[in-house]
């Protein structure tokens, strides 16, 4: 199975701003697997956490989706959603092929 997630429409983005993110996957396919899949995809969150400047506030993995609750203080979010969803579907999909 090879999934990715689906995008959704821009965002207004500013300094300091909060946001509620949801991705799930494509047809709402499984994005996690197993618990495996949900470290590494917190892992991945973390580097993205660390790299982008964001303050991550909360998040909940569901077997075909996933919330977060994300502070920006560089108004930022899209260059990091990015990153964490390409890196992350490209890991799910070499994993799972």
């Amino acid at each position: 199975m090879v999934f990715s997630l689906m995008a959704r429409s821009l965002r207004i983005e500013f300094p300091r701003a909060v946001y509620h993110i949801t991705s799930r996957g494509d047809k709402r396919e499984k994005i996690f697997e197993n618990d495996k899949d949900r470290e590494i995809f917190l892992e991945i969150l973390g580097s993205v956490v660390e790299r982008y400047n964001f303050l991550c506030h909360a998040y909940c993995l569901m077997d075909n989706y996933y919330h977060l609750l994300i502070e920006t203080p560089d108004g930022n979010l899209s260059q990091g959603i990015r990153q964490l969803n390409g890196v992350y579907t490209q890991k799910f999909n070499k994993i799972h092929n």
